[in-house]
């Protein structure tokens, strides 16, 4: 048996029917768990899935970043003709 780190719910699992690193879900709460201890068998919140939504959102401003990059040399190239 396992608790939920979030909502302190049990869980009805045995160390048997998960492996390290599995991730699931309380199903009281609704939060994104990880295995990461099988004896004695504990749970931790899954960040991952919040670093996945900081790795979008990076991706985003570094995009935001190439097009003013993208911007500044176009206006450079028109003062140069001129």
């Amino acid at each position: 048996m396992a608790t939920c780190p979030e909502c302190d719910a049990t869980l009805d699992l045995e160390p048997d029917d998960v492996d390290l690193d599995d991730r699931l879900s309380c199903d009281d709460c609704g939060a994104s768990l990880k295995v990461t201890s099988i004896t004695p068998l504990e749970l931790d919140l899954d960040d991952d899935d919040e670093d996945e939504d900081d790795d979008l959102l990076d991706d985003d401003d570094e995009d935001d970043v190439d097009e003013e990059d993208d911007v500044d040399e176009d206006e450079e190239t028109t003062v140069d003709e001129e």
